[in-house]
């Protein structure tokens, strides 16, 4: 149990990445996380914990579920939340990220969220804001708070992550949720696997911990959980599957597919789900293996968790 005056396992700046965190610093974070999904359950909607703090979520790039979760998140606490559309300020005129950070500290921030399309734009803004800031998705570099959710509705389905073989499949080349879920999934001694094609990997893929597979069938074999990304055409400047109808033949998750996994393997996707690119309606939505829904409760009571230790980190 956390001290709940002084124990954070986050340190520096704020919550950048996953990558050097170890599991008695991850474990703590997903126990909070428990505590606040049972409270919301329970009713307690709104609690006082950040009253008087001051939220914002500064998002150079369009998203739905994270966004709105911290903005969830900080409400339940008792933050003040503000959403900064950067469409409508300064920076789409040409204000440097320096500058942001300048404004920022003047309105004596508790915490910030940035989601950034370039990698390692979060770590330099942190290193100059007077505010925890939390890491919404960086380039294709790190989404944090989404493998701590993913690893939270793994182990309340499962009982443990230790032991347990989980396959990401599908555009790992770009995906920061990838990038994070590896580095936590390994840090909590988990078996990992990734599926694709030779064009959606990353050089020296295999130096990050991964059993690497180009067949669905070969990767899936006994998988107890299969995580799904969807083929992230924003990023990608060039060609790098030849049609889509081409990629969900060879690596869209299907029923006929998911046989050769654990008949208890449960599917994953961190969103927005592409039916029929990289995951056939059917098995995104079986009741009894999909915790697609599951991943979007968890990730409130995740950020919450995520709120909580950091304002105790910075003494904010």
């Amino acid at each position: 149990m956390l001290d709940p005056t002084t124990d954070s396992p986050f340190r520096g700046l704020g919550l950048l990445a996953i990558e050097g965190l170890t599991a008695a610093e991850l474990t703590p974070v997903l126990d909070l996380a428990d505590q606040y999904l049972e409270r919301t359950r329970a009713g307690e909607r709104k609690l006082t914990l950040l009253s008087g703090r001051t939220l914002v979520n500064l998002f150079f790039e369009t998203s739905t579920r994270t966004r709105t979760s911290f903005e969830l998140a900080g409400k339940r606490l008792g933050a003040d939340v503000i959403n900064m559309s950067v469409d409508a300020s300064s920076v789409k005129k040409g204000e440097t990220l320096i500058d942001t950070a300048a404004t920022l500290n003047a309105m004596h921030l508790d915490v910030l969220v940035v989601r950034h399309p370039d990698s390692g734009a979060v770590r330099l803004l942190a290193a100059k804001v007077n505010c925890a800031v939390i890491n919404g998705g960086d380039g294709s570099h790190e989404h944090p708070t989404q493998a701590l959710l993913d690893a939270q509705t793994i182990r309340r389905r499962k009982g443990r992550i230790a032991g347990l073989t989980v396959v990401i499949c599908g555009d790992i080349l770009h995906s920061r949720v990838a990038r994070s879920n590896i580095h936590l999934l390994n840090a909590m001694g988990a078996r990992v696997r990734v599926v694709a094609p030779p064009t959606l990997l990353p050089p020296e893929v295999e130096r990050l911990g991964v059993s690497v597979f180009h067949s669905m069938v070969a990767g899936l074999t006994d998988a107890d959980i299969v995580m799904m990304l969807r083929l992230q055409t924003e990023r990608m400047a060039g060609q790098f599957v030849p049609s889509v109808r081409e990629y969900f033949h060879f690596f869209g998750l299907t029923a006929d597919k998911l046989k050769v996994a654990r008949p208890d393997a449960l599917i994953m996707h961190p969103g927005p789900i592409n039916r029929g690119v990289e995951i056939d309606s059917e098995v995104a939505d079986d009741i009894n293996r999909s915790v697609i829904l599951d991943q979007v409760e968890l990730g409130v009571a995740v950020r919450m968790a995520c709120l909580d230790l950091l304002t105790r980190a910075s003494g904010h």
